[in-house]
């Protein structure tokens, strides 16, 4: 790929970027992105393919942009099951805010739209890995509280940690970054493990 594409293809992802909060997700037609990157629609069905394409790669880019794969790697070498659950927390608490725009869009069009869907439940597959790999972490290291099967466990890890949830505390609660990162730290401990004595 020249670099002349490259450019193309980022100015692409950037304005898909741009209009994805600048209206909120509503009506981003790919000859809008096309029309604002300056640009023809076959030029971006050319480095996209589809328009669910073109908002999956979107959101991929933005975790580039935001060095999400960088933040990440602060986990790999973590051998605590509590360790990697408040890292975990502390990395994603932090994350929300940087991409709460585009995820307020694609939360309030997924329903209604196919391509904005598949983006989300892409995004959102990346993060009950995430909680399937700490729940298993506790199962390894035996202090998962009896009542929770695995996989109830993830999944209710998974939604404690979703975006609407963080909204709710700080948006509408008025809670600061730090507060949700460290009560989400104690609430999720005392929840899902047997705490030391």
């Amino acid at each position: 790929m020249s670099s002349k594409n490259k450019d193309t293809r980022t100015r692409i992802l950037e304005v898909t970027w741009h209009l994805m909060e600048q209206q909120r997700g509503q009506g981003v037609r790919l000859a809008d992105v096309a029309a604002a990157a300056g640009v023809s629609r076959q030029a971006v069905y050319l480095h996209f393919g589809s328009r669910t394409e073109l908002m999956i790669a979107t959101t991929a880019y933005v975790d580039e942009v935001k060095g999400l794969n960088d933040r990440l790697q602060q986990l790999q070498n973590i051998t605590s099951a509590h360790e990697l659950l408040e890292k975990s927390i502390t990395i994603w608490g932090n994350y929300i805010p940087e991409i709460y725009g585009l995820a307020k869009a694609m939360l309030s069009t997924r329903e209604t739209d196919e391509a904005i869907a598949a983006a989300w439940d892409k995004q959102m597959d990346c993060l009950r890995n995430a909680c399937q790999d700490i729940i298993d972490a506790f199962i390894r290291e035996e202090i998962l509280t009896p009542e929770w099967t695995r996989s109830k466990a993830i999944e209710m890890l998974w939604t404690a940690l979703s975006i609407q949830n963080w909204e709710q505390l700080t948006i509408e609660c008025g809670w600061s970054t730090s507060q949700y990162i460290e009560w989400m730290k104690t609430f999720l401990k005392h929840a899902f493990t047997k705490l030391e004595n």
